[in-house]
């Protein structure tokens, strides 16, 4: 879809992201070893060969016996013993017992583990304390956590501790996964200096571009950070150019004004503009369109707030998108700690804190700053609470929606 056939200012959060996200699919598949497979996506099911447990195993430390034999004051005699990766194998017979020990198979015949604390052993033979009601089996039985031919985990699901554990369980050395995005990130504008460099009176330190590195690199990217550039038309394209990646972020010059030149920059690598502003607050700037060559260009403000907010709502959704993962935000609910006043023709994204009342409710409170150049405000949220255009002002206690931030 050619850009000058769209409508391109102005568009809802929803009309933005779908646009960027239309033709967004998973860039590639590669097997990856086991251990290196956290935060990856999984690019293929993975689907059960064999029970887990893959036999009758002992919950406890005890003695396996029959049921039928149990009774007050019965004596069995020890005939050998079950341990985790070494089995008895024999059947229990009437009047045996089995030692065994937790997670070991429990040996064919034998359909009861009593506990070692109701045991007493004199020499071959062991006896048993009962109270009057049978004791439970302490038996975890074959195909107890999963079955051969269960479904454990779907395509497009991320890897995390848990679910490599369970990988693991089903006997898996590699795991076939999406190829990671690569995404170069270009921070531009005269007033910027790395930080540990000596600024001018009238320049700050960059800090966008190691942000959203580092938000790539959580939610599943391989970050390329390009050296920042001035306020250049030909030193912007010539840096996006070079840059072998699948998606280009970049950071400032997303306005209108004399200096804000990532655009016209681009211009000449055939940019073809699918979102150029969005009625979202911070972030109305926010841009997006494809090159000539077919790699994406996501345009982020220059005011921090704006850019890490935006990032959220577009940038993140985009990359599970391109490892095949569900794009869809993670909202949750919850209700205002304070009263808000109305919020506009935009979209307002807040950032808040988030506690849990005496009743269970999550309360959260917006900061009373929302200024868009406010770094610090954003190192102290836990969540962003949406407020959509055109909503009335709220009461304390209103319900909202809000999306948590990953903080450690």
């Amino acid at each position: 879809m050619s850009g000058d056939k769209l409508q391109l200012k102005n568009l809802t959060v929803a009309e933005a992201r779908g646009r960027m996200l239309s033709d967004a699919a998973r860039l590639g598949v590669e097997r990856v070893a086991l251990a290196d497979a956290v935060g990856r996506v999984l690019a293929a099911p993975i689907v059960a060969d064999r029970h887990q447990p893959p036999f009758d195993a002992s919950a406890m430390d005890g003695w396996a016996i029959r049921r039928e034999d149990l009774a007050p004051g019965a004596t069995f005699r020890i005939v050998g013993e079950s341990a985790a990766g070494r089995a008895y194998g024999r059947p229990v017979e009437a009047g045996q017992a089995v030692r065994i020990f937790t997670g070991a198979p429990v040996p064919p015949g034998a359909d009861l583990v009593v506990i070692q604390e109701n045991a007493a052993r004199e020499g071959d033979s062991v006896t048993f304390a009962i109270d009057r009601d049978p004791p439970p089996g302490n038996i975890r039985p074959a195909g107890g956590d999963f079955r051969s031919g269960d479904l454990l985990l779907a395509e497009g699901a991320r890897i995390d501790a848990w679910r490599l554990s369970l990988a693991a369980a089903a006997g898996r050395a590699d795991l076939a996964v999406a190829r990671r995005p690569r995404v170069a990130i270009l921070a531009t504008g005269d007033e910027l200096v790395p930080p540990g460099a000596v600024p001018a009176p009238d320049q700050i330190f960059e800090s966008g571009s190691f942000a959203l590195a580092a938000l790539v690199a959580a939610w599943g990217g391989e970050a390329v950070r390009l050296k920042a550039q001035a306020d250049d038309l030909d030193a912007i394209a010539r840096a996006v150019d070079a840059a072998e990646v699948d998606l280009i972020v970049t950071v400032g010059g997303a306005s209108v004004g004399d200096h804000d030149l990532v655009k016209p920059a681009l211009q000449a690598l055939g940019l073809d503009l699918r979102v150029q502003t969005i009625a979202v607050r911070p972030g109305k700037p926010t841009w997006f369109g494809l090159l000539g060559d077919g790699r994406r260009v996501l345009g982020l403000p220059g005011n921090p707030a704006s850019a890490l907010v935006c990032a959220e709502l577009f940038l993140r959704p985009l990359l599970a998108a391109l490892t095949g993962a569900d794009p869809a935000l993670s909202m949750s609910a919850g209700v205002l700690a304070a009263p808000l006043p109305a919020t506009g023709p935009r979209e307002h994204w807040m950032r808040a804190t988030r506690t849990v009342d005496a009743e269970g409710r999550v309360r959260v409170t917006p900061f009373p700053d929302q200024d868009s150049s406010l770094i610090g405000v954003f190192s102290r949220a836990d969540c962003l609470v949406m407020r959509p255009a055109g909503a009335a002002a709220a009461d304390e206690g209103e319900a909202v929606e809000l999306l948590p931030l990953a903080r450690g």
